[in-house]
């Protein structure tokens, strides 16, 4: 018997065994054919996976099959940036496979540092139309702005900055749609100390952590994301990771009843949704035409969707979230939240495939339903 029992088990060492008894499915394949509203194929985060300036799908041809075996048929590559490396992710994908891969570009926030305002606003329009004419079927806004995009003059680009304005007018002007992650969950802005339910996450990546004063609050954020949803409303949002405030569905709830033009996805925020099933299944059910399914898995194997749709499709209590041990994403379990089959539809499918049309994985949205 160890030593480290009792108060002196140090909380890394803790591996308690849950002893319920409750009734398990594992789903292997999607009750419906789905489009993954949330992947990252090319080369922008391939350092994340340690593969440095690698393509993060080796064989493009092989790795849809893979993932048709679990009757997902569709991607949203969210890789692209602009340019000669948006050039190459349409080639590598969207020419070869159409129908089964759409390709989003991303801004050149460095345009900010030099030039007049109006010369910066253009110049940002003008970088964006670019990607767009070249193929581009959506825009990735990621959290280095508000966070780390910085002007001519060092300081802090904020989403509602007015030289901005014109870029998501464009946006709405040019029908793309917006996939945006504006801020991380909550904690990485809190102290990290004892109180900070994502302690152990954080003193692994210690560069996740935004509780500096060199950065905004996780309010201001959020502020400056509604700020900008609400005064370009004929452009499309899809605030990302579960409306990137997945810890306050009923903040994320009001702004999908606020703004006609607001949309989420469900990616990498299965462990914050699945202890808060009830009010997820809400949100799903009374906003169901506005909810996509996403993984963001790096690198993209498949490998978490039999847990995706377990939270769907099953109404499985008290399940990990993560083959990790202990999972960095939280020391909790989740429940699932057996969604009816035809929010299932829409979130696997039909959202996306509306938001995205260059997205016609097959003559019949319904071919390969389970």
């Amino acid at each position: 018997m160890t030593d480290l029992v009792g108060p002196d088990l140090p909380l890394s060492a803790y591996r308690p065994r849950a002893r319920l008894v409750l009734p398990e499915h594992h789903v292997a394949r999607s009750r419906h054919t789905a489009i993954d509203a949330h992947t990252h194929l090319g080369r922008w985060l391939s350092s994340w996976a340690g593969r440095e300036g690698s393509w993060l799908v080796d064989d493009v041809e092989g790795w849809l099959e893979t993932q048709a075996q679990f009757n997902v048929r569709g991607f949203v590559n969210l890789d692209g940036r602009w340019g000669e490396e948006l050039r190459a992710n349409l080639d590598r994908f969207d020419h070869r496979f159409p129908g089964r891969v759409a390709t989003f570009c991303h801004v050149d926030w460095s345009l900010l540092s030099g030039g007049s305002p109006a010369e910066q606003s253009r110049a940002l329009v003008a970088n964006l139309t670019d990607s767009v004419r070249a193929g581009a079927v959506g825009v990735k806004v990621w959290k280095d702005l508000g966070l780390h995009v910085r002007d001519g003059d060092d300081r802090l680009v904020l989403p509602d900055d007015e030289r901005l304005s014109d870029t998501w007018e464009a946006a709405g002007d040019l029908r793309v749609p917006v996939w945006w992650h504006v801020a991380d969950p909550v904690a990485f802005f809190d102290p990290v100390d004892e109180h900070n339910e994502f302690l152990e996450m954080l003193a692994a990546h210690p560069d996740w952590s935004f509780a500096g004063p060199e950065f905004p609050t996780f309010d201001r954020l959020v502020e400056s994301m509604e700020t900008v949803v609400s005064a370009h409303p004929r452009t499309t949002f899809v605030a990302v990771h579960a409306g990137c405030y997945a810890e306050n569905l009923g903040w994320v709830s009001r702004m999908l009843d606020t703004y006609p033009n607001f949309n989420i996805d469900i990616s990498a925020r299965i462990a914050q949704l699945g202890r808060q099933p009830r009010a997820t299944r809400d949100l799903f059910i009374r906003h169901a035409d506005r909810v996509l399914f996403g993984t963001d898995q790096i690198p993209h194997t498949g490998e978490s969707y039999a847990v995706h749709f377990r939270f769907l499709e099953t109404a499985d209590e008290h399940f990990s979230h993560s083959e990790a041990e202990p999972p960095l994403g939280g020391r909790w379990a989740i429940s699932a939240v057996d969604l009816p089959d035809d929010v299932l539809r829409l979130v696997y499918h039909d959202n996306a495939a509306r938001l995205v049309p260059s997205l016609d994985i097959s003559a019949d949205p319904r071919e390969g339903d389970a």
